[in-house]
C-alpha cells in the first residue's frame, strides 16, 4: 500500500502521515495511547475520527501509521 505522505490523518490538528510518523519516532512511541498521550504533539484528542475509521472513512488512521513505523515502512 502506497500512502501519499502528505495526507492528513489528525485533519482536526493538521496532522500528516509524515508529522505523525516523526512524532512517532522521535519519541520512541510504542502503543495507541502512548501516541494519543504525547504532550509534545497533540495527536487525534478532538474529533477523535483518526483512532478507527479515519477522517475521510478510508482507514488511514493513527493506529495505521504507528503499524507502519513499527514494520519500518515509514
Amino acid at each position: 500500500m502506497n500512502i501519499d505522505l502528505d495526507t492528513e490523518i489528525c485533519v482536526c490538528n493538521s496532522l500528516t502521515v509524515k508529522d505523525i510518523a516523526e512524532c512517532i519516532k522521535k519519541n520512541n512511541l510504542t502503543t495507541l495511547q502512548e501516541v494519543l498521550d504525547n504532550e509534545e504533539m497533540p495527536i487525534g484528542d478532538k474529533c477523535e475520527a483518526c483512532h478507527d475509521e479515519g477522517y475521510h472513512n478510508d482507514g488511514l488512521n493513527i493506529p495505521l501509521v504507528l503499524a507502519m513505523v513499527k514494520n519500518g515502512r515509514l
